[in-house]
């Protein structure tokens, strides 16, 4: 077996732009199920992020918050996505304003899906854990563009740029 292949076998992979975004339907925030399929003819930026209500995932909601009217007027869907519970989605997006729709993926399925379930390391302890990954889908399902390894800090800022330019 050559070596990219057992590297294929061992790492999930990320869904690349030009690729159909994998499909899937998951409770919501709003106490909805949200079907991925059904946002088709709207733009959608879907971003997983580890656990509500800590230091970076609280930066990086807060920063697609603050974006949130630019996006609204362009017609994007934005969705969070985490393994945290619906009351956990709830109590996070009531306390910190978020007007975007919060996804439970509670068994990780959706991530395994777009291949961010991945192990970490931290203090030299390995875990698995979701890779702060973001995904711009084009109104005809397919992916646009991925932003992995992101930094919460004006995260959604440099989506709406990319959409600006490239949208």
């Amino acid at each position: 077996m050559a070596q990219s292949d057992k590297d294929t076998e061992d790492t999930p992979r990320v869904p690349e732009a030009g690729e159909v975004a994998p499909d899937f339907t998951l409770p919501s925030s709003t106490g909805e199920s949200i079907h991925l399929a059904n946002l088709r003819g709207k733009p959608v930026v879907l971003y997983f992020y580890p656990k509500d209500d800590t230091p970076g995932c609280t930066t990086e909601a807060c920063s697609f918050r603050d974006a949130w009217q630019e996006m609204q007027q362009q017609g994007i869907v934005v969705l969070g996505i985490s393994r945290d519970t619906i009351k956990s989605h709830q109590k996070f997006a009531n306390k910190y304003g978020l007007p975007f729709t919060l996804l439970s993926d509670e068994d990780g399925t959706v991530a395994q899906q777009y291949g961010v379930w991945v192990e970490k390391s931290m203090y030299g302890r390995k875990y698995m854990g979701v890779a702060r990954t973001t995904f711009y889908i084009r109104p005809n399902g397919i992916i646009g563009h991925v932003w992995e390894r992101v930094k919460p800090e004006g995260h959604a800022q440099k989506v709406l740029e990319y959409l600006a330019k490239n949208g």
